[in-house]
């Protein structure tokens, strides 16, 4: 969940993630092929796809259209973006029915469509990033714009968006405007190449430790008895988690993923056990959730 003012880069941040993403092993190549090959989306020339999709609708589609289904059920925006990236920009816009669709197959990485005659079962193993302004006008927490927005507004705006979807969401991030001295330099940043070989070697690392657990590949598809058996925390980490557990108020859903964060934070830097640092840094990743944010 990408927050911040208009113009800030967030549509750009998101668009920017499938350059960072690992390839597609051939499972994943011909899994994503067939769904697009059932919607009738595969061009011509195409006989396996190549690059991980990126499906952006727009904010006026249905749930139907969201997650599949019709009188001959096709898959949906859920369903194409298997093995890539859902984007959804300006979230709140969005119908609530339509979001409210999503909170299941973001847990079980599946959708199934049943009819009066029978049921077709969708794989949507999808990376789900979606932007959003802080409120109506755009500038709630802006370091140099007013927010002209009445008291409460801000509470409402963000109230669009319900807990529990909310609570899925593993990292909430504020995205700030650049400031002008840094959009004028020209000197070089890292470029999506350097942070593809890190996530690669991450995931290289992830592989093998479930190696022997069919069916996951990655810590975002740990259950929780797996967050047991490959995250243990010292002393320092059960105090840091504990209290930030009672101060943001969060949830038992909200504990495992912050591990889950935690643990991909630690194959990053290629450590074996997960640091009170590492911890830190995804717990701060939470910060925007409701609690204390449009307060």
């Amino acid at each position: 969940m990408l927050i911040g003012p208009p113009g800030s880069g967030k549509t750009m941040l998101a668009k920017r993630i499938p350059t960072i993403l690992p390839p597609f092993t051939l499972k994943e190549a011909l899994e994503t092929t067939k769904i697009h090959s059932v919607a009738g989306k595969i061009g011509k020339d195409t006989s396996l796809m190549t690059q991980r999709p990126f499906r952006s609708p727009h904010h006026t589609i249905s749930d139907v259209a969201l997650v599949g289904g019709g009188n001959y059920p096709q898959p949906g925006e859920i369903s194409l973006a298997h093995n890539g990236v859902l984007f959804l920009d300006e979230l709140p816009e969005f119908k609530r029915t339509v979001l409210e669709v999503m909170r299941q197959p973001l847990e079980d990485r599946l959708i199934t469509i049943s009819r009066a005659k029978f049921s077709v079962e969708y794989p949507s193993s999808f990376m789900l990033v979606a932007s959003m302004n802080p409120c109506p006008c755009g500038y709630y927490n802006h370091p140099s714009k007013d927010c002209v927005c009445a008291p409460g507004v801000v509470q409402k705006y963000l109230n669009k968006i319900s807990g529990p979807l909310l609570d899925r969401i593993d990292i909430h991030l504020e995205v700030v405007p650049v400031p002008f001295k840094k959009l004028a330099e020209m000197e070089a940043s890292e470029n999506s190449e350097a942070v593809r070989k890190r996530v690669m070697e991450a995931r290289k690392i992830q592989e093998k430790r479930f190696a022997e657990h069919k069916g996951v590949y990655s810590n975002a598809q740990m259950s929780s008895k797996l967050i047991r058996k490959y995250v243990q925390l010292d002393e320092a980490g059960n105090e840091l988690i504990k209290n930030a557990m009672d101060k943001l108020g969060l949830s038992a859903r909200a504990y495992d993923r912050i591990l889950k964060v935690a643990r991909t934070i630690a194959d990053l830097e290629s450590e074996e056990q997960v640091q009170a640092h590492h911890l830190s840094e995804a717990i701060h990743y939470r910060s925007l959730d409701r609690d204390n944010w449009g307060g």
